[in-house]
């Protein structure tokens, strides 16, 4: 059944009026559950860095696969590459040690794909007061990939100068496990 532009009414000679039928957008030809399922995996990534920022590391750690990937970019003690659940638990609790008032504001969500291979990209801003009582900010996206509902790969692109310039006023401030020498065991 077509669509119909209102301002696309026509008048016949016996003064009816004849609509005349429009395209499609694209987008409505998108079945109903598919839009339902990305709303509510669209929920289920906000919760998540919701949880992060509650420090709720364990919930969030439960809709990780056992193999899940976790890569941080950047040449500090938070970069890296991890390969398992136990070792992004352990990046989680370095996370809330060194900065412990971080807050992740979600700016956008968009999702793609169905169950069995869907990639959430989520847009934020983070701030938090630094241990001498300056602010820290930043930006970035995650590329998330999910398999029946369970994360399987974390890609974060952030400011990676800003993580290192917050983690080292975070060190300068008896923070010692931010060296760059606590980074062991995180590729």
């Amino acid at each position: 059944m077509p669509i119909y532009d209102q301002n696309a009414f026509r008048s016949s000679p016996h003064g009816f009026l004849f609509a005349a039928p429009t395209k499609r957008h694209p987008s409505s030809r998108t079945p109903r559950r598919r839009t339902i399922y990305h709303t509510i995996v669209k929920r289920i990534a906000r919760t998540n860095f919701e949880r992060v920022n509650d420090k709720n590391y364990d919930a969030l750690l439960s809709a990780c696969s056992a193999k899940v990937r976790h890569r941080f970019g950047g040449a500090h003690a938070m970069g890296g590459t991890r390969h398992d659940r136990e070792a992004l638990r352990r990046w989680f609790g370095r996370l809330g040690y060194t900065m412990p008032t971080l807050r992740l504001a979600v700016q956008d969500v968009w999702v793609k794909g169905w169950p069995h291979d869907t990639t959430v990209i989520m847009r934020w801003n983070a701030t938090a007061t630094l241990l001498d009582g300056s602010p820290y900010r930043n930006h970035g996206v995650h590329v998330i990939r999910m398999r029946w509902g369970k994360v399987v790969d974390i890609d974060a692109h952030e400011d990676s100068l800003a993580v290192a310039n917050g983690l080292l006023v975070q060190s300068r401030h008896s923070l010692a496990t931010v060296s760059p020498q606590s980074r062991r065991g995180c590729r």
